[in-house]
């Protein structure tokens, strides 16, 4: 019976970091819209403009991230080899 005690506070631990960890996300995706609405909005301040920029390119990656691990095909070590051949010459 102990075990299956450890077994559920274990499932409740790391439901509760996904939980913490997809709500950090969310607020950064959140907080990145709004600073390139605000960039859009008429502010030609280059920093907001570099920052929203940024955010747009971690998003991107944070996509790519989420594809390796859920997708467990040969697809998709083949267009992370693609993306490695296109960094290298560009």
């Amino acid at each position: 019976m102990s075990e299956v005690v450890v077994v559920a506070v274990a499932v409740v631990a790391i439901v509760l970091i996904a939980g913490m960890t997809v709500n950090g996300i969310v607020e950064k995706v959140m907080q990145a819209k709004r600073l390139r609405y605000e960039a859009k909005a008429g502010t030609d301040a280059p920093a907001l403009h570099e920052i929203a920029e940024r955010q747009q390119m971690i998003e991107d990656r944070l996509r790519v991230l989420e594809r390796i691990a859920t997708d467990r095909g040969t697809v998709l070590s083949d267009e992370i080899e693609a993306l490695r051949l296109e960094k290298e010459i560009g």
